[in-house]
């Protein structure tokens, strides 16, 4: 079949129709919520469990995990993290818990954060954070069930 200027037409014309239509491709949230492939703002999330506060990372003093970099005030508080990354990674990714409860994801500050039952949980600020106080229970269940759903 030869291809004539008819058919040229034809088809830049239906493009932009057929496009309308056609099944879109997006990309995927990141499973760990990271500026500049920087997780937790540069917070060292050992710190939270071993000084009650969010502690600024060395950006000498990293690990890699899940995509992210991580930065740590100590090397031993990065070798901790790199032996059991699962006890001290913020639970959703990193992600605002609270956010996540509600069915979608939201970046996080490392000033609004709780720990429960041994787990990290961050969230948007800190009045997003008294939100999350209200029912942390519930939140934590709906957010459970949101996860990794969430990230789609």
């Amino acid at each position: 079949m030869t291809i004539t200027r008819r058919h040229l037409l034809t088809a830049a014309i239906a493009a932009p129709a057929f496009a309308a239509f056609a099944p879109r491709v997006m990309a995927a949230t990141p499973e760990v919520y990271a500026e500049n492939g920087i997780a937790v703002d540069g917070s060292d999330v050992v710190g939270y469990f071993t000084q009650g506060a969010p502690v600024a990372g060395n950006p000498e003093i990293t690990f890699d995990y899940m995509g992210a970099t991580w930065l740590f005030a100590s090397a031993e508080n990065r070798d901790a993290f790199a032996a059991d990354p699962a006890r001290y990674a913020p639970q959703y990714g990193g992600y605002c818990a609270y956010a996540v409860s509600q069915g979608y994801t939201a970046p996080t500050v490392p000033e609004a954060w709780s720990i429960v039952d041994d787990k990290l949980y961050l969230n948007f600020s800190t009045s997003v954070r008294r939100r999350w106080e209200r029912d942390i229970p519930g939140h934590i269940a709906a957010a459970d069930a949101n996860w990794p759903g969430v990230l789609a």
